[in-house]
């Protein structure tokens, strides 16, 4: 059963809590699929079983409780405790990955939590390698309170409004239509793409500089 059908079966208030909680968690540093989540909570939002608004809100909420409790936890564990859970889970913490995070880290500072928020990985490093790293709470806090939003919010909304679109496409528009639209998606995606691991090429091979 997909993820968006099993969620249809439960209550509304139960999937605002499915969502706060599993967005939470991965914020705090469990490998969980917040994201699916989230998309597959504003498709139903656009079906009219749940408001967007309490949908972002409640992403939002967990995503900015969720990275604070991981930069205490990680400012608490420090280094050791990255390597726990590199030897626990070594696809998502692995010394690669970490190391990885931190030269984001050094290079952007407050905006790495920013938009880490953007990036699977980042999204669940952000809270606890901040933390270990001894940033700022404040300068923390600020980039976790934005980027949860704009993250949340953002992507609840463009899901939202894109099914609200695809539904009237699919009353409206023939077939062909649809072809097309789906074509430009795929076509656009794949360009995104490129432009993502270029960028990502460029900044592993630019030196590092330390930004306060």
């Amino acid at each position: 059963m997909h993820v968006d059908e099993w969620l249809q079966t439960i209550p509304s208030i139960w999937v605002y809590v499915l969502v706060a909680a599993v967005v939470g968690l991965e914020s705090l540093g469990i490998p969980l699929p917040g994201e699916i989540v989230l998309v597959s909570s504003a498709l139903l939002s656009a079906k009219g079983v749940v408001s967007p608004l309490v949908v972002g809100i409640c992403a939002s909420g967990g995503a900015i409780v969720g990275d604070s409790i991981g930069y205490f936890i990680g400012r608490k564990g420090g280094r050791p405790l990255f390597d726990r859970l590199g030897r626990r889970f070594p696809k998502h913490f692995g010394p690669a990955h970490i190391a990885k995070a931190e030269q984001v880290f050094h290079r952007w500072g407050m905006w790495a939590v920013f938009f880490g928020r953007f990036v699977a990985l980042l999204r669940i490093l952000a809270g606890p390698l901040a933390g270990a790293l001894h940033m700022p709470y404040w300068r923390f806090l600020i980039g976790n309170v934005l980027g949860g939003v704009v993250w949340a919010g953002g992507t609840t909304a463009a899901i939202y409004y894109l099914g609200i679109v695809a539904d009237k496409w699919l009353k409206s528009f023939s077939w062909v239509g649809l072809v097309v639209a789906v074509l430009f998606g795929i076509a656009t995606t794949m360009w995104l793409k490129r432009k993502a691991a270029k960028a990502i090429a460029e900044e592993e091979s630019a030196p590092e500089t330390v930004v306060a």
